[in-house]
């Protein structure tokens, strides 16, 4: 299976277990996909999940907080309507009924 059949794959199964909980994909698929190939890749790479918007150590303990779903996707998408990297967002941002703000690094640098 190639990277774009593995994140098409990642995008369904991920889908139906977030939109339960009130957490749905950017509208951009395009993004999302890139996104999805490249936790694919972390996860490779690294053996876990890891955030690709942000720099990982390649230690568990110390990347735990940026495990996708990152610990800081929730109060980033109560705040602003979208995770940092823009994967998740809520139903709201995705119809646009609440403005595209720039999400800060909530991550305390290591």
């Amino acid at each position: 299976m190639n990277s774009e059949e593995k994140a098409a794959q990642l995008y369904e199964t991920l889908r139906k277990i977030q939109e339960s909980k009130g957490y749905f994909f950017n509208k951009d698929k395009e993004m999302v996909l890139e996104l999805l190939a490249a936790l694919q890749a972390n996860k490779d790479h690294y053996g876990y999940m890891v955030c690709p918007c942000r720099l990982a150590s390649g230690d568990r303990d110390q990347d735990k907080d940026i495990i996708c779903p990152c610990v800081y996707r929730e109060p980033d998408v109560k705040d602003y309507g979208s995770c940092y990297c823009g994967l998740y967002v809520s139903r709201d941002w995705n119809e646009e009924k609440i403005p595209h703000e720039y999400v800060p690094e909530r991550r305390t640098p290591v």
